[in-house]
Formats: structure tokens, sequence, C-alpha cells
């Protein structure tokens, strides 16, 4: 598989929706994480993310101009003993819940399906990282409907053994813009990690499109030590 430029991919797609990265640092002592959020509707560009324990969750920027909370407040992040859980919407408390129970991951998943947004049919996408003695590994997963048909749920997950320093993947939900939304196609996309956190965050958040863009998040864990770097960008201040 090609290694992609994530700057390129990003400013190249007015509409990628929401974005997981999940990877390894360039010199590959860290894992590295990052999830963003974008609008097109005033509802959905009224967030920010906020930090909320040892993740975070949207919050509405100005509470009286939220018009329906479902589907666009939840927690993005949630940390589960050495588990560090991502998705795209509430399912992030499913895996944290079913998890904590002795489910899967991929399990925990199957309780679950794409969003009721008719007619988009937003598909959920989820990320999971997992810290052990010798290093770290991941899965990303995503639940989306059979070419926009409702009544099939279609559940793909792939999973990553011993990262590769410098190399990460990237799911996000819309392939671009459109009426309906069109799905993410394919497995996740092969992307070149690289720079320090605030590097990093600059080129995410520069590289999204200026006037669909809502928040953006990035955290980096230091696999010897256990550190943890995050940050924050919120376009409503």
């Amino acid at each position: 598989m090609k290694k992609l430029n994530i700057a390129q991919e990003l400013s190249s797609n007015a509409y990628p929706g929401r974005g997981i990265i999940i990877g390894r640092s360039a010199d590959g002592k860290s894992a590295v994480t990052a999830y963003f959020i974008m609008g097109r509707s005033e509802n959905s560009r009224n967030r920010v993310f906020v930090e909320d324990g040892q993740g975070i969750r949207t919050q509405a920027f100005d509470p009286s101009k939220l018009s329906d909370p479902h589907l666009i407040i939840y927690a993005p992040v949630r940390v589960l003993g050495n588990k560090l859980i991502v998705t795209n919407g509430d399912q992030t408390d499913t895996i944290y819940e079913l998890m904590d129970k002795q489910f899967t991951f991929e399990q925990s998943l199957r309780t679950r399906e794409f969003e009721d947004d008719a007619p988009n049919y937003t598909p959920r996408i989820s990320g999971i990282l997992r810290f052990e003695a010798d290093g770290f590994n991941y899965a990303m997963s995503i639940l989306k409907s059979a070419n926009g048909n409702p009544d099939s749920c279609q559940r793909y997950t792939f999973a990553y053994a011993n990262p590769v320093a410098g190399e990460g993947h990237f799911i996000h939900t819309y392939m671009g813009d459109g009426n309906p939304l069109p799905s993410f196609e394919g497995e996740p996309k092969l992307v070149e990690m690289s720079g320090g956190i605030d590097e990093f965050t600059d080129m995410l958040w520069n590289n999204l499109n200026a006037d669909n863009k809502v928040s953006l998040f990035v955290r980096c864990v230091d696999l010897a030590t256990g550190d943890v770097q995050t940050r924050i960008v919120n376009k409503n201040k």
C-alpha cells in the first residue's frame, strides 16, 4: 500500500467529516492518535472539545444555539486501564462498558450500527490502542450501510501489531462532500507520521478545510515512560 502524505490527503478533501489517525512517531518512541470533527450545519459547528478526566468530550460552544444534541454531543476519547479508545460517537461508551465486562473490541461493536441520520447513514468509526510491557498495538473499525441501504450493516475491523515507526493509519467518515454524503470506502489509509506533537497538531489543523473544521484532538504516549501529551484545538473560542 502506498504511504500517503496526510497533509495532502486533508487539503485535497473539503469534507472528510470526522477522522481518526493512529500510528507510531517517526522516532519510534511514542504512540500517536488524533481525532478531528467537521461540520456543515450551525448545530454541528457549534461545538468544542473539552478535557474530561483522561479523555475528552464534545460540548456546545453556545448552549443557546444547540438545536439537537443527538449524534453531536458525546465522549470521543476514554481510557480503560491500558487501553485508549477513540471514536466518532457514543460507541466510545459502548466499547468502554463492554470491554470492561471482558468483551473484545470487535464484539462490543457488533452491538452497534451506523448512525441513524438518513440519507447519509454516517459510518461509525472507532479505534483502540493497547499498551503492553513490550510496546503497543492498535485496531480500527468502521460500521457502515450497504452503499446507502440501511437494511444491511457492514462491519470491518483492521488490526495492527507492532506498528512501524513513522507510519500510521487514517480512517474518516466521508469520501468528500455531497448529498447524500458518500461514506468512506476501503481499508484505513497508510499515512506518514512525522514531527513532534506540536508540529503534527499544526499540520493537521492547518490542512483541514477552513470553513468546515471544528475541533482537533492529538495525543502522544511515550512508550517507555507512559507520559502523555495532549493538544486540543477548537475553532470556536
